[in-house]
């Protein structure tokens, strides 16, 4: 089934900014708080957006959302596929640019790249770019060959072969591909603080996502605030715009499915390491590469590479690098400038970023005093505005449904 909703958005052009042709307008695949971003950044600037999404989304109720579009099923790469190309055709979207905001959206496009080109723009490079980020065991090989720092990782591919873990517990239990196992576990990572729990863990896993795609790593010390990020457009084996992060928290605390909390920072050495991947892999688009800062050796070890938007993109538009609409811009053929990030700037998701510092305080993690003097200093929150209200009037509604779907 798929359910339409137009409306007509309202025309904010910041300061100096250009108005875009009207008739190329751009179509956000998910809209939750990060898809939301994108439809602000781009419908304050008069670029139609089309929002579609399995879920209930936030980002249909935005004055920005010209079109919304609910559909039974994204997750499948063929039928989203299918699924996008018949809405294309029935509201006359051809041209207009793709966003995904999810791992099997990115997936999907890049594979299926050439049929969808026939109607739409589509940003996501081919597969053989896509697929070192896509896939851990292929980015941790590539950081590798790159003399790029990682956590030590191990790839079992059955019970048997845990005994050639050498390293010493805590372990973290992943997948090589986080899509499946992120929806059915609502989690990450898990932590195995023994060998017992480590072989508990992985055989748990392996009925999860397969033989042969659970990872085991070393668990580098520390929580989100030993978490940093590469953000970028990035173009012709160069970044246009550019913007490091450090994440402050993050829900959960250990294994951050999403930050709460984050803050821009200047950090050159993890501009290099990243852009070294980047140029390697030929990347265009936007990209964000994860980073945790090991204490024992103060080495920078890469985690993931995403190829899309993060949940926190919103605030490259307050630190002065609007990343959707960079894209966009350079979709359509227009130039674009080189923006770099101001450092220094603050971003939160309250909804999650509250329920975390409960528990870090109750932990002893955080003091109540620094907790509320953090939500003084945050700049951007990444729902709430008084110019867009319904958006987080929506979210504030769908807490219980966001809980139960996805652990929000």
């Amino acid at each position: 089934m798929v359910r339409l909703r137009v409306g007509r958005a309202r025309r904010e052009p910041g300061p100096g900014a250009r108005l875009a042709v009207a008739a190329v307008g751009a179509v956000v695949i998910g809209g939750d708080y990060q898809g939301l971003g994108i439809v602000r950044s781009l419908g304050r600037r008069g670029v139609p957006v089309c929002v579609v999404d399995d879920e209930r989304s936030i980002a249909r109720y935005s004055r920005y959302a010209t079109h919304s579009v609910r559909v039974e099923e994204l997750r499948d790469q063929r039928e989203s596929i299918d699924t996008l190309l018949e809405v294309g055709s029935r509201l006359g979207l051809d041209g207009w640019v793709l966003y995904p905001t999810r791992e099997e959206t990115v997936a999907a496009f890049s594979r299926f790249r050439d049929e969808l080109g026939e109607r739409f723009r589509v940003p996501t490079p081919p597969w053989s770019v896509v697929q070192p980020a896509w896939d851990k065991r292929e980015t941790y090989r590539l950081a590798t060959e790159l003399e790029i720092p990682t956590p030590r990782t191990w790839y079992p591919a059955s019970a048997a072969e845990l005994e050639a873990v050498d390293g010493e517990p805590p372990f973290a239990i992943k997948p090589a591909v986080k899509e499946n196992f992120i929806y059915a576990t609502k989690a990450k990572a898990w932590r195995a603080e023994d060998r017992a729990e480590l072989s508990a863990l992985f055989e748990r896993a392996s009925a999860i996502v397969g033989p042969g795609e659970v990872m085991v790593q070393e668990l580098v010390p520390g929580d989100g605030r030993q978490q940093f990020a590469y953000c970028a457009f990035y173009k012709e084996k160069a970044p246009v715009a550019t913007m490091v992060v450090r994440r402050r928290r993050q829900h959960p605390p250990e294994f951050g499915r999403a930050s709460t909390f984050v803050e821009t920072v200047d950090e050159p050495l993890l501009e290099s390491l990243s852009e070294r991947f980047l140029e390697a892999i030929g990347y265009y688009g936007l990209a964000e590469v994860e980073f945790k800062l090991d204490p024992r050796d103060g080495q920078f070890k890469l985690l993931d590479v995403n190829a899309r938007t993060w949940g926190y993109h919103s605030l490259g538009l307050r630190a002065g690098v609007d990343f959707p609409y960079l894209l966009y811009a350079d979709q359509v053929g227009e130039q674009v400038e080189a923006h770099r990030a101001t450092p220094g700037v603050r971003w939160i998701r309250l909804v999650t970023d509250l329920p975390t510092a409960v528990v870090e305080i109750a932990r002893g993690h955080l003091g109540w005093r620094s907790y509320l003097r953090s939500l003084k200093l945050a700049d951007v929150e990444a729902v709430f505005s008084r110019r867009d209200p319904l958006p987080g009037l929506a979210e504030l509604l769908l807490i219980p449904y966001l809980a139960l779907k996805r652990g929000f």
